[in-house]
């Protein structure tokens, strides 16, 4: 487990923290397929908090994307790093889970965020955050469609409709089990929206959720648990 500062002139007030979304998401790559779904390694990342304590945990676990067998994995754990914002949630968790990638032993290829990339209020989530900052492919895959509409998908698995802002669509709702809620799919950096919903298809065989996110999950949640509790 690595052990994170808060990084030297990190943003302290929301004004600051805008203003980083607002210089970074201009290096989003949105022209870039990605990686091929099934192929070589897709990393999910996922963190837990204590607030009281102030201490936020965040995993890294690299998985095969044919196999779905993990690879590798790191956590990390440290302060949190911005007070809690709707909108600016990458800057609480950003330090803590660039220190749990950068502790892999191994490329992470796709990194699957449990968040949203281009489905946010300034097109700018957590997946475009950390793929502009890691040069990365990313996507985001959430458990709900944070401000934005969509019509329901139709039953089976697979259906897909499209995420709305106003009349833009920022991602899609993606049905990865045969009538069961969606899951809510967007960019991040450098993968298109067809290719992020066939890679979030091909990591759910068995779940709503990807495997990569229920594994990261599992993870950060063990080791905010092993950082918290007195030895």
């Amino acid at each position: 487990m690595t052990t994170v500062r808060i990084p030297a002139g990190w943003p302290a007030t929301e004004e600051e923290a805008r203003a980083v979304q607002d210089e970074l998401r201009a290096r989003v790559v949105l022209d870039e397929p990605g990686p091929p779904p099934g192929a070589g390694r897709v990393t999910g990342v996922d963190v837990a908090y204590d607030d009281e304590l102030d201490v936020v945990a965040a995993a890294a676990v690299v998985l095969d994307a044919a196999s779905l067998d993990v690879v590798a994995e790191a956590t990390a754990v440290g302060r949190i790093s911005f007070p809690y914002v709707p909108g600016l949630l990458a800057f609480r968790e950003i330090p803590t889970v660039l220190a749990a990638l950068d502790a892999l032993p191994c490329p992470p290829g796709l990194v699957v965020c449990d968040g949203y990339g281009l489905a946010h209020p300034r097109r700018f989530g957590l997946a475009s955050h950390l793929g502009v900052l890691t040069g990365l492919p990313t996507i985001g895959v959430a458990k709900n469609p944070f401000t934005f509409t969509y019509d329901d998908p139709d039953a089976p698995r697979g259906s897909a409709t499209p995420l709305l802002a106003g009349g833009d669509e920022v991602g899609r709702a993606l049905r990865t089990r045969t009538g069961v809620k969606p899951v809510f799919v967007s960019v991040g950096h450098r993968v298109t929206l067809d290719n992020a919903c066939a890679h979030t298809l091909a990591l759910t065989p068995e779940f709503r959720l990807p495997e990569t996110t229920r594994r990261a999950d599992a993870l950060c949640r063990g080791a905010l648990q092993d950082a918290t509790t007195p030895h």
